[in-house]
């Protein structure tokens, strides 16, 4: 789930990126990349003989899947028009810093108990790591649109966080690949046709250079590998535990950022960097102080 959420936290500045050297929107980006994700998984079935078998075991869960692929493709969406409206760092903070949260007030209520101590520290450790890189060390120049930005923000951790709930229960009958290649045709299905309608009314475009399709290459790639790494975790270890492990992300993203994009951590982002390493590293107690684990339950991003 770290990996997952490291490989994650280069979506930002790659979106960031895209946005800046081509005329694509983030409907627009989201829909290529979901669409070469879904092309790439289905060639990767199909090559390796496995496309009926997934097929098959896909079915039981097709309601699922389908919640699941829709989730992921609004979390995806509105975390790329977040980048652009309010800037990597704020946008990551706010997307991550609120899917573990959600989360945790979700299944304590399914629950009806409060969480323990050890979740709740661990969960105020990490979120304020989170406040201290968006509210002191994370930049915001680069901000046009940053009380829309947060909003999306807000709506695609939303999104994720149901997303890795919803998933949590399929993860534990199906593989990893098989997954994956099922959310992203199902993403793919509701992004392309609404890019098209827009492209088609003249307020979006479809074409860019070859530098910028490398971009869009290295993205689809991206959500590959971390919804397949993301699945495969949620195999062994409960849903809270893997958002929380995935808040590496943030951290990656501030850091690109910094190096990359011109943006500014100050010594107070640095600390909230480190308090979030130390949430992450605090997660076996997380998990054996749960009162009741839930192997059943459990993105992005994405």
């Amino acid at each position: 789930m770290s990996l997952a959420g490291m490989i994650w936290g280069t979506t930002g500045p790659v979106v960031q990126l895209t946005v800046r050297h081509s005329a694509l929107s983030p409907l627009t980006i989201s829909a290529y990349r979901a669409l070469s994700a879904a092309i790439v998984l289905d060639l990767l079935l199909w090559g390796t003989g496995r496309m009926r078998r997934s097929v098959a075991s896909g079915r039981r869960h097709r309601g699922r899947l389908a919640l699941v692929g829709v989730l992921i493709a609004a979390s995806q969406l509105l975390f790329f028009v977040s980048v652009e409206w309010s800037g990597v760092s704020l946008s990551t903070v706010i997307c991550m810093g609120f899917a573990p949260s959600l989360l945790l007030a979700v299944t304590s209520a399914g629950r009806r108990r409060l969480p323990s101590p050890g979740q709740v520290l661990t969960v105020s450790t990490a979120l304020a790591g989170l406040l201290l890189i968006s509210l002191v060390g994370g930049g915001r120049e680069h901000a046009p649109h940053p009380a829309l930005g947060i909003l999306a923000a807000l709506g695609a951790g939303a999104a994720f966080a149901f997303a890795a709930d919803a998933g949590a229960t399929v993860s534990k009958d199906l593989d990893a690949l098989t997954i994956t290649a099922a959310i992203m045709n199902v993403a793919t299905l509701v992004l392309v046709p609404i890019d098209v309608v827009v492209a088609v009314s003249g307020r979006a475009t479809m074409t860019a250079d070859t530098g910028v399709w490398m971009l869009v290459a290295y993205l689809a790639v991206g959500v590959v590998a971390t919804n397949a790494l993301m699945f495969a975790g949620l195999r062994s270890t409960s849903s809270a535990a893997a958002v929380l492990a995935t808040l590496i992300e943030p951290v990656t993203a501030v850091v690109i950022a910094t190096a990359f994009l011109g943006e500014h951590l100050s010594p107070a982002g640095l600390l909230g960097c480190l308090l979030i390493v130390t949430a992450i590293a605090s997660l076996g107690r997380f998990e054996e102080q749960a009162p009741h684990p839930e192997p059943a339950i459990t993105p992005t991003p994405l």
